[in-house]
């Protein structure tokens, strides 16, 4: 007769025990398990969570896509925003500023009114020195000839202008639009500056030397959309009424 170890017969009946512990816990359901088939029956999961109450709305959802297709525009493109806060929208110059964005990637609504504002001191000033160098540079060929006619003109007469620049009261886009690829936006411009023609005899002969003059101009700033030159030039003038 074969004869057993006791060690042995120790370990097999500790091996039952644990297999029947074993089968007894994965054969029944905890409070926390749920039907595989109820995570897919919407009337079910909808019951669940009448059941569950307000603990179910702690759980935060991370949605896939964004939830609202037609978000505010402004939070797509904060330029555009920009434009809003220059031209009330849905008016021709708002509608306008943005068919310039829609041509011009690189166009920055703030910036433009920033170096626009720049421009039209440079060009003053420099129109009152006669330095058309400096005009070659920000006036379209047309408006730099007709700059420079008037610049020759008063220099083979022997007259100057003296002329001090205070400053911008206020500059507005009057209209914008994109024409044949190019884009236009025109300012209206009003002023305060110190200006007059003196004779070669240093005689006044034209405005004031001494009283600040209020100037209103109307003037047009344009740049080809396809080009790779960011730069605006004046393309045309006007006195503002």
């Amino acid at each position: 007769m074969q004869s057993f170890d006791p060690f042995t017969i120790a370990i097999l009946v500790a091996a039952v025990v644990v297999l029947l512990k074993l089968r007894s816990v994965l054969g029944q359901k905890t409070g926390h398990q749920e039907d595989l088939t109820d995570m897919f029956d919407p009337k079910k999961r909808k019951k669940q969570s009448e059941q569950d109450g307000p603990a179910a709305d702690n759980v935060v959802k991370l949605p896939t896509r964004p939830q609202n297709d037609n978000q505010d525009a402004d939070e797509k493109d904060p330029r555009l925003a920009q434009i809003d806060k220059i031209a009330k929208p849905r008016t021709k110059i708002n509608k306008g500023l943005k068919e310039i964005l829609a041509a011009d990637a690189g166009f920055n609504p703030k910036e433009f009114m920033a170096g626009a504002d720049m421009a039209y001191e440079m060009i003053v000033n420099a129109f009152a020195q006669g330095d058309t160098k400096s005009l070659s540079n920000l006036l379209s060929p047309e408006v730099y000839e007709g700059f420079k006619s008037v610049i020759d003109d008063r220099e083979s007469r022997g007259e100057t202008v003296q002329s001090s620049f205070i400053g911008i009261d206020e500059s507005k886009v009057h209209s914008a639009a994109v024409k044949s690829h190019e884009a236009h936006i025109t300012i209206k411009f009003i002023s305060q500056i110190v200006s007059a023609t003196l004779d070669k005899e240093g005689t006044v002969i034209e405005g004031d030397d001494k009283d600040i003059a209020r100037v209103k101009d109307i003037w047009t700033f344009a740049r080809d959309t396809r080009s790779d030159d960011p730069n605006w030039k004046l393309v045309a003038t006007e006195a503002g009424a």
